[in-house]
Protein backbone atom coordinates (compact mmCIF):
# COMPACT_ATOMS: atom_id res chain seq x y z
CA UNK A 1 0.00 0.00 0.00
CA UNK A 2 1.24 3.77 -1.00
CA UNK A 3 2.25 5.54 2.14
CA UNK A 4 -0.46 8.49 1.94
CA UNK A 5 1.23 12.21 2.42
CA UNK A 6 -0.69 13.00 5.38
CA UNK A 7 0.59 9.62 6.97
CA UNK A 8 4.04 11.08 6.46
CA UNK A 9 3.09 14.65 7.37
CA UNK A 10 1.60 12.99 10.85
CA UNK A 11 4.87 11.03 11.61
CA UNK A 12 7.32 13.81 11.15
CA UNK A 13 5.30 16.61 12.63
CA UNK A 14 5.28 13.71 15.94
CA UNK A 15 8.89 13.71 15.74
CA UNK A 16 9.05 17.37 15.76
CA UNK A 17 6.57 16.93 18.91
CA UNK A 18 8.85 15.02 20.76
CA UNK A 19 11.69 17.18 20.63
CA UNK A 20 9.72 20.67 21.29
CA UNK A 21 11.28 22.53 24.33
CA UNK A 22 14.72 21.02 24.15
CA UNK A 23 16.64 22.95 21.08
CA UNK A 24 15.97 25.74 18.45
CA UNK A 25 12.47 24.70 16.00
CA UNK A 26 15.18 24.90 13.01
CA UNK A 27 16.87 22.21 14.51
CA UNK A 28 14.27 19.25 14.39
CA UNK A 29 14.49 18.94 10.52
CA UNK A 30 18.17 17.87 11.98
CA UNK A 31 16.93 15.20 13.61
CA UNK A 32 13.71 14.20 12.33
CA UNK A 33 15.15 13.63 8.84
CA UNK A 34 18.03 11.84 9.62
CA UNK A 35 16.09 9.42 10.82
CA UNK A 36 13.38 9.18 8.10
CA UNK A 37 16.43 8.51 5.77
CA UNK A 38 17.35 5.74 8.24
CA UNK A 39 13.99 4.37 8.44
CA UNK A 40 13.72 5.00 4.24
CA UNK A 41 17.11 3.01 3.33
CA UNK A 42 16.47 0.29 6.24
CA UNK A 43 12.85 -0.40 4.84
CA UNK A 44 14.17 -0.38 0.94
CA UNK A 45 17.89 -1.67 0.92
CA UNK A 46 18.61 -3.55 4.09
CA UNK A 47 19.56 -7.24 3.18
CA UNK A 48 19.58 -6.18 -0.52
CA UNK A 49 23.10 -7.61 -1.92
CA UNK A 50 22.21 -5.72 -5.40
CA UNK A 51 21.00 -2.30 -3.39
CA UNK A 52 21.98 1.12 -4.36
CA UNK A 53 22.88 2.03 -0.61
CA UNK A 54 24.69 -0.81 1.58
CA UNK A 55 22.65 -0.76 5.13
CA UNK A 56 25.16 -2.80 7.80
CA UNK A 57 23.53 -4.48 10.51
CA UNK A 58 24.35 -2.14 13.20
CA UNK A 59 23.11 0.89 11.01
CA UNK A 60 19.54 -0.44 10.01
CA UNK A 61 16.26 1.01 11.63
CA UNK A 62 15.81 -2.43 13.43
CA UNK A 63 19.09 -1.75 15.36
CA UNK A 64 17.98 1.46 16.60
CA UNK A 65 14.34 0.27 17.92
CA UNK A 66 16.82 -2.06 20.05
CA UNK A 67 18.79 0.88 21.34
CA UNK A 68 15.30 2.59 22.84
CA UNK A 69 16.09 2.76 27.03
CA UNK A 70 19.36 2.30 26.79
CA UNK A 71 21.34 4.90 28.43
CA UNK A 72 24.05 5.32 26.16
CA UNK A 73 21.48 5.79 23.32
CA UNK A 74 22.40 9.26 21.61
CA UNK A 75 26.18 7.24 21.98
CA UNK A 76 25.21 4.73 19.87
CA UNK A 77 22.97 6.32 17.26
CA UNK A 78 25.64 8.33 16.40
CA UNK A 79 28.12 5.26 16.09
CA UNK A 80 25.15 3.48 14.21
CA UNK A 81 25.05 6.61 11.75
CA UNK A 82 28.82 6.60 11.52
CA UNK A 83 29.07 3.17 10.27
CA UNK A 84 26.46 3.92 7.39
CA UNK A 85 28.71 6.68 6.41
CA UNK A 86 31.68 5.18 6.66
CA UNK A 87 30.12 2.24 4.01
CA UNK A 88 28.59 4.39 1.45
CA UNK A 89 31.08 6.92 1.65
CA UNK A 90 28.98 9.72 2.94
CA UNK A 91 30.76 11.01 6.04
CA UNK A 92 30.47 14.58 6.66
CA UNK A 93 27.06 14.71 4.66
CA UNK A 94 24.62 12.45 7.07
CA UNK A 95 26.79 11.92 10.06
CA UNK A 96 26.57 15.33 11.02
CA UNK A 97 23.83 15.51 13.71
CA UNK A 98 24.80 15.10 17.02
CA UNK A 99 22.30 12.62 18.86
CA UNK A 100 24.56 12.54 21.76
CA UNK A 101 24.62 16.64 22.25
CA UNK A 102 22.88 17.28 26.16
CA UNK A 103 22.35 20.49 25.47
CA UNK A 104 19.88 20.09 23.02
CA UNK A 105 18.29 16.41 23.96
CA UNK A 106 19.01 16.80 27.74
CA UNK A 107 20.74 15.23 30.16
CA UNK A 108 20.54 11.21 31.04
CA UNK A 109 16.54 9.89 31.50
CA UNK A 110 15.63 13.30 29.70
CA UNK A 111 17.67 12.35 26.89
CA UNK A 112 16.76 8.18 27.00
CA UNK A 113 13.16 9.07 26.73
CA UNK A 114 13.52 11.95 23.80
CA UNK A 115 15.36 9.64 21.85
CA UNK A 116 13.36 6.33 22.65
CA UNK A 117 10.28 8.55 21.80
CA UNK A 118 11.88 9.92 18.30
CA UNK A 119 12.23 6.57 17.69
CA UNK A 120 9.04 5.47 17.86
CA UNK A 121 7.27 8.01 16.08
CA UNK A 122 8.90 5.55 12.97
CA UNK A 123 7.91 2.37 14.18
CA UNK A 124 4.68 3.15 12.74
CA UNK A 125 3.24 0.25 10.45
CA UNK A 126 2.06 2.87 7.91
CA UNK A 127 5.37 3.86 7.38
CA UNK A 128 6.98 1.15 5.17
CA UNK A 129 8.82 2.09 2.44
CA UNK A 130 9.49 -1.77 1.29
CA UNK A 131 7.08 -1.91 -1.39
CA UNK A 132 7.15 -1.33 -4.81
CA UNK A 133 4.41 1.43 -4.59
CA UNK A 134 6.09 4.19 -2.56
CA UNK A 135 4.64 6.77 -3.93
CA UNK A 136 7.52 9.03 -5.63
CA UNK A 137 5.14 12.23 -5.21
CA UNK A 138 5.77 12.48 -1.83
CA UNK A 139 10.10 12.16 -1.56
CA UNK A 140 11.23 15.55 -0.74
CA UNK A 141 7.69 17.07 0.41
CA UNK A 142 8.89 16.10 4.23
CA UNK A 143 11.04 18.62 4.33
CA UNK A 144 9.05 20.91 2.93
CA UNK A 145 6.28 19.97 5.46
CA UNK A 146 8.60 20.74 8.18
CA UNK A 147 9.59 24.23 6.46
CA UNK A 148 6.56 25.30 6.08
CA UNK A 149 5.44 24.52 9.14
CA UNK A 150 7.99 26.47 10.61
CA UNK A 151 7.35 29.65 8.62
CA UNK A 152 3.59 29.18 9.38
CA UNK A 153 4.21 29.18 13.51
CA UNK A 154 7.25 32.02 12.57
CA UNK A 155 9.99 29.82 13.66
CA UNK A 156 12.14 29.94 10.30
CA UNK A 157 12.23 32.70 8.03
CA UNK A 158 11.27 32.96 4.78
CA UNK A 159 14.67 32.71 2.95
CA UNK A 160 16.15 30.18 5.57
CA UNK A 161 12.89 28.34 4.26
CA UNK A 162 13.34 28.47 0.58
CA UNK A 163 16.87 27.28 0.67
CA UNK A 164 15.98 24.03 2.61
CA UNK A 165 13.55 23.54 -0.33
CA UNK A 166 16.33 23.77 -2.52
CA UNK A 167 18.93 21.53 -0.83
CA UNK A 168 15.62 18.89 -0.54
CA UNK A 169 15.23 18.87 -4.13
CA UNK A 170 18.79 18.37 -4.68
CA UNK A 171 18.67 15.31 -2.77
CA UNK A 172 16.21 13.23 -2.93
CA UNK A 173 16.88 13.10 -7.22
Amino acid sequence: MAIKKSELYSTLWSGCDTLRGSMDASQYKDYVLTLLFIKYISDKYHGDPNALVIVPDRSSFDYLKSLKGKPDIGDQINKSISALAEENGLIGVIDLTDFNDDTKLGKGKSMVNRLSDLIGVFENENLDFSGKDWNKEIRGSEQKFCTEKEVEEGKEDFNQAVLNRVIVSCSWS
